[in-house]
């Protein structure tokens, strides 16, 4: 009988956002040997993530999933299946309610993000694990990689970047991809 070694899983890669030296809203992002410019939240990077304070999360983040605008002709070549969304996928933001940072289907009473926009933001999404698997009221939900909105305006808390760099690296983005914000 012949020995076969065990398989290796191929370990998950890490994408390291630094803030920009120039601006605290903005950040580079590097994979590998590529640097790329990105958006930060309006409360710029904080160890004290809270609701509502726009501040993206010093926190190393794993990538749980991914969504698409449906409807887009524009190939996403993601390294991971892409939920698309539409008019009824919003994103619970409301502390007191049980599906607190969690996918919701709309009409939803509570407060919430809705998925679809009538800008670029959503075209293409990945949900980072920030406050999902253990999850704590009011340390923060949806924090999202996401398209940037033309001149790297600040996010509500997530990482935005360039559409074009956004299609760039998303067939390196895996389950487990990790986010590592610094």
């Amino acid at each position: 009988m012949l020995h076969k070694p065990p398989l290796k899983r191929p370990q998950a890669r890490t994408f390291a956002v630094r803030v920009s030296p120039t601006d605290r809203l903005k950040a580079l992002v590097r994979i590998g040997p590529i640097t790329l410019q990105a958006a930060l939240g309006r409360g710029g990077v904080t160890a004290f993530k809270r609701e509502g304070d726009g501040g993206t999360p010093r926190a190393a983040m794993a990538v749980l999933a991914g969504f698409r605008r449906g409807g887009m002709l524009t190939p996403d070549h993601a390294g991971l299946k892409l939920r698309r969304v539409g008019c009824r996928d919003g994103w619970c933001d409301a502390p007191d309610h049980a599906a607190y940072n969690r996918h919701v289907r709309l009409p939803f009473a509570a407060s919430h993000e809705t998925l679809v926009r009538d800008d670029i933001l959503y075209d293409f999404g990945f949900v980072l694990d920030w406050n999902i698997r253990s999850r704590r009221r009011g340390a923060g939900s949806a924090i999202f990689l996401h398209v940037a909105k033309p001149g790297f305006p600040p996010t509500q808390g997530c990482i935005a970047l360039k559409r074009r760099d956004m299609l760039r690296l998303m067939p390196l983005l895996r389950r487990g991809t990790i986010i590592r914000v610094e």
